[in-house]
């Protein structure tokens, strides 16, 4: 298949193909070799995913992988403030998808705790995330036509404050005009500081998406997926 021509920042590269299983079989290839590098060196590696139909032919794959995955902790990018029983939870989608097969034995850090909002829950997710070692191993984003990504939505009041690199915060409170549910996300340093990161994508629509966010790359508020298209960055797209 034919590259498509992106004016893709230097140290930033591009996987291609026809086929959504071909890209997710190739990214999670990818992210099984990242973690089983991590964990011959260290006593745990992290995984962050990212919710949405997106993901799901590359939660599949990822969870046939054999890795030592009682040694991996698996957490959201983001979440909706919704009960997992709630058909908007990525929590559910990770636990039906993900955490199945091989990748059962993994551990799973959920963002959503019982507090009415996700800002009265602030204090006890960060204690729940209190046992992650930063810098984070692999980080698997996604991205909204809008340019957001994680729950980094250009709409959000809370946005400046999520997006400041010297916020060191690992969770803030989200509450995009543009969205039904109230979200938490994981802030823009601590994603931003991940050892690797991946940014999985389909649809022609969303390479549009990607061209007017390579367009006008310091504008990091208007389209916050901006700060992730840095060196090292590895695209995986499909039509």
């Amino acid at each position: 298949m034919k590259m498509p021509d992106l004016p893709l920042p230097d140290g930033v590269s591009l996987h291609v193909d026809r086929s959504a299983e071909q890209v997710a079989r190739a990214l999670a290839a990818r992210v099984a070799a990242v973690l089983a590098r991590r964990l011959a060196h260290s006593a745990g590696a992290s995984l962050v995913v990212s919710g949405g139909s997106t993901p799901l032919p590359f939660f599949r794959a990822l969870s046939g992988h054999s890795l030592d995955w009682k040694r991996v902790t698996v957490l959201l990018a983001d979440e909706r403030w919704v009960p997992e029983d709630d058909a908007a939870s990525n929590t559910a989608l990770v636990k039906r998808h993900l955490l199945v097969g091989n990748a059962a034995e993994a551990r799973y850090l959920p963002l959503k705790v019982s507090a009415e909002t996700p800002d009265q829950g602030l204090k006890a997710v960060h204690e729940q995330l209190s046992e992650l070692v930063l810098p984070l191993d692999v980080v698997v984003l996604g991205m909204g036509n809008d340019g957001h990504t994680a729950s980094l939505f250009p709409d959000a009041s809370e946005l400046p404050s999520a997006m400041a690199p010297e916020n060191d915060a690992l969770v803030v409170a989200m509450s995009p005009a543009s969205q039904p549910n109230r979200r938490i996300t994981l802030t823009r340093s601590v994603l931003a500081r991940a050892r690797y990161t991946a940014l999985h994508l389909r649809g022609d629509d969303k390479l549009g998406t990607l061209r007017e966010a390579c367009s006008d790359l310091p504008n990091e508020l208007a389209m916050p997926v901006r700060a992730f298209l840095k060196p090292g960055l590895e695209v995986f797209w499909s039509p």
